[in-house]
């Protein structure tokens, strides 16, 4: 009897083992491959539904293949901050970037574990030597790779420098009262999301 049981411990043990394993070595999910392959089946759906448009970019067709994992942890940073219009930072080798996500503000250096992280309205920052260049995003996802690179996407990044206080400061107003007047629910979300993003607005001016 008691073997039975040893047998089965060591046989569920053996498989964890190998489970285990194979986790490991299986790539990170948002990690582009070598060759960058289109999603022919959007395509070709795109093509039938308006065949006189061409279909649109997304995020990672403006981001380059990137390496393997190095075997030691690199000097620089490498960002891409890609909004759905245009890319902000394409390939920028830096030190260090300080992105607002949910769980608070989250500092990425070279070597950094790979992880997603959703973002919130807030300050990005993107350290360059002596240099720090600072974003209000207004909401997305962080995806930091095992190989020092990070890709933020977001709906908007602004520079701080071009933000106009004074139309922050109006637009606050402008939501705060739109939410204590708000009578349905679909109003009182569209002031909540207003209030959040402009109070986040007037908090990374007043830093």
């Amino acid at each position: 009897m008691l073997r039975q049981v040893a047998t089965r411990i060591v046989s569920r043990s053996t498989a964890a083992t190998c489970v285990a394993a194979a986790a490991r070595a299986r790539p990170f999910s948002t990690d582009l491959p070598v060759t960058p392959t289109a999603d022919e089946t959007f395509v070709e759906a795109w093509k039938k539904a308006i065949p006189n448009i061409e279909p649109p970019k997304t995020p990672f067709s403006f981001m380059k293949p990137r390496p393997p994992i190095p075997s030691s942890i690199p000097s620089k940073l490498t960002v891409n901050l890609v909004l759905p219009y245009t890319s902000e930072l394409a390939s920028k080798e830096v030190d260090m970037v300080i992105i607002p996500a949910k769980t608070g503000q989250m500092g990425v250096l070279p070597g950094h574990v790979a992880t997603i992280a959703e973002l919130k309205p807030g300050i990005m920052s993107v350290h360059e030597g002596n240099e720090v260049t600072k974003y209000f995003v207004s909401s997305g996802f962080a995806f930091i790779h095992a190989n020092s690179y990070a890709d933020i996407i977001t709906i908007e990044a602004v520079p701080i420098d071009r933000i106009d206080p004074s139309l922050v400061q109006k637009g606050l107003a402008e939501f705060t009262q739109k939410l204590s007047s708000a009578s349905t629910d679909l109003e009182k979300a569209e002031a909540q999301i207003g209030v959040e993003v402009h109070s986040a607005l007037s908090f990374a001016l007043a830093g």
